[in-house]
Order: structure tokens, then C-alpha cells, then sequence
């Protein structure tokens, strides 16, 4: 058992002979918000199922807070706070009489209901809205809902499916501020289909092709996948690539990308921009322009779907 937030250890599962997800392994050690992402079909949904406690794996084991879900199902869902992407909303209640009774199914003592409501009413903005029937909410309003009964009990970890799905945009920036503001109190595992909502919202990816774990890390290294401590520079007179090669520090290749630009390769970035900017005032190259390089997130997407 690990002594983690979220532990997966070996989890598989399958639909009669078709293996969903196989031997899958997560740690999600602290609070934030980790993107899970993937094709449709890549097993997604089954994960979050089984992590969410609504589907029984076939094998392996999920632990929350070292609480292993299969044993004991009722004390890890304590922990548990789930939206899938069709929000369980019944539309005929008002907001405050439909959290109240999420309340009481998630258990919570019936002296704190009311202050329990009122609390997750005011983290998700739509106290204003408690006496408004759900079904006369706008689609962001009604997300926002969703979320506030994922989090009415105060749980560990929260599992959001494709949250922002038909949002218009102003609607999605409201919604992903709140997801971090809940982030930062709970770890947050978040699916979306917008490679730019995960780069915008995700302190670290996870990412399933074909029921397999092909990356597991920080945002940062999954924008840097295809192409790790590169910088682009224009260079506008330069003698030679050898010449380049002699007075940046650091560099260990260069490949020439015509119209006087660049790309250098560094073991690391630490530095690699200022000794290109040294080398280049100290030997009048004239320096143009110049960003560390990274790929497009739909590229790196493309190339990590094709790993089997």
C-alpha cells in the first residue's frame, strides 16, 4: 500500500474478452490538477470509473489515502468526489434543495448539512442562484452545480469528466478558475479532449493509449516530449555552424533551418538562451530573434497515440 493521496497500482480491466486497460500505474502524491488524456477509446473513461468507485476493476488496486477502494468502498468514497461528463443534475429541484439532499447521501451529519450547503454554495458562485430551478440555469451554471456536489463533502481527490464540454469560452475561463481554486485543497484529476485546456489548466499529464500508460509527468515536460532544451534563434550573420559550435557554451548540436534560423539543442535549458545571447553580441552575429522551442501539444499527442 502506498503511503500516497491516490495510489493505482497494476489496474486492469476488461469487457469480456477486450482488455480496456492494462496494468495501468498512477501516483498522484499531493494537490493539483493532473490532466489524464488519450483517444477515444484509449480507456479513459474505465480508469476514471474505477477510480471514482462506480465500476469494479477486473484487477489491481486503487488506494485513496492509503484506504484501498475494493475492501472498503464506503470509507474511501468519503474521499471520493466524481462529475461525469453528463452532470447528475435532476433539473426540478433548486439549486439549494438538490445540494442538500447530496449532502445527506454523502453522509454528511445532519447538523452541518445547511452550513455544508451554504459553504460549497459560495466556493462555486452561485449562491444567488439557490432558489432558481437547475433547469433554468445557464450551461455554465449548471457545471458549476456539478462540481459543487463533487465537492459538498469536502473530499481528497476530485474526478472531473470533460468539465468544460460546450462551455463557451467565457464560461470556460470561469470554470477552469474555479477547478484551480479547488486545486489547491484536493488533488484534481481532470479529463478533456482540448489539448489547450489541459496546457492551460493541468500541472501534470497522464495519458493512456490503447489502455497503456505511454506518459506520466509535468506539463512542461509533455510540451517538451518531441523536442527537450531546444532554442530557436535568428541569426542574421553567422560564418559557419563550426563557428556557432566553438562559442556557445553548452550546445551539443545545431541543425541549420535555412532563412538564417536555427535550432540549438542544450542537455538542459538552464542558461542555454543567455549563453546564445553572449556569444552573439561578443561576435556581432546579430541576434534577430530567439524563444526556447517546444512542439505543437497536438503533435506530441499524435506521436504518443502511436505507441502500442
Amino acid at each position: 500500500m502506498k503511503n500516497t493521496l491516490i495510489s493505482v497500482e497494476n489496474l486492469s480491466h476488461r469487457y469480456n474478452a477486450q482488455w480496456a486497460i492494462k496494468d495501468l500505474n498512477i501516483e498522484i502524491p499531493d494537490n493539483g490538477v493532473y490532466g489524464l488524456l488519450g483517444s477515444n477509446g484509449a480507456g479513459k473513461s474505465t480508469a476514471m470509473n474505477i477510480m471514482s468507485g462506480v465500476l469494479k476493476q477486473t484487477q489491481g488496486n486503487v488506494y485513496i489515502k492509503g484506504i484501498d477502494l475494493s475492501k472498503n468502498p464506503i470509507e474511501a468514497k468519503k474521499q471520493i468526489g466524481f462529475l461525469p461528463q453528463n452532470p447528475p443534475l435532476y433539473m426540478d429541484t433548486t439549486v439549494e434543495e438538490y445540494l442538500t439532499n447530496c449532502a445527506y447521501l454523502r453522509r454528511i451529519d445532519t447538523k452541518e448539512v445547511k452550513l455544508a450547503v451554504q459553504e460549497v454554495m459560495e466556493k462555486c458562485s452561485i449562491t444567488h442562484f439557490k432558489k432558481r430551478l437547475i433547469r433554468n440555469l445557464s450551461g455554465g451554471y449548471q457545471q458549476r452545480v456539478g462540481i459543487a456536489q463533487a465537492i459538498i463533502h469536502k473530499p481528497a481527490f476530485i474526478v472531473l469528466d470533460e468539465p468544460t464540454n460546450g462551455l463557451d469560452p467565457n464560461q470556460i475561463l470561469e470554470i477552469r478558475k474555479l477547478i484551480k481554486e479547488i486545486a489547491e485543497e484536493r488533488a484534481v484529476l481532470f479529463s478533456s479532449h482540448a489539448l489547450t485546456e489541459v496546457q492551460a489548466i493541468c500541472d501534470h499529464v497522464l495519458m493512456i493509449n490503447e489502455g497503456k500508460m505511454v506518459f506520466s509527468g509535468k506539463t512542461e515536460d509533455f510540451d517538451n516530449y518531441l523536442m527537450p532544451n531546444a532554442v530557436f534563434a535568428r541569426l542574421l550573420s553567422v560564418p559557419s555552424v563550426e563557428d556557432l559550435k566553438q562559442n556557445i557554451e553548452g550546445v551539443i548540436n545545431i541543425e541549420e533551418l535555412g532563412a538564417a534560423n536555427y535550432r540549438f539543442s542544450f542537455e538542459n535549458l538552464n542558461g542555454a538562451i543567455e549563453h546564445i545571447v553572449r556569444a552573439s553580441v561578443k561576435n556581432n552575429w546579430q541576434l534577430d530573434e530567439i524563444r526556447a522551442e517546444k512542439s505543437s501539444l497536438n503533435d506530441v499527442f499524435s506521436v504518443l497515440s502511436k505507441i502500442k
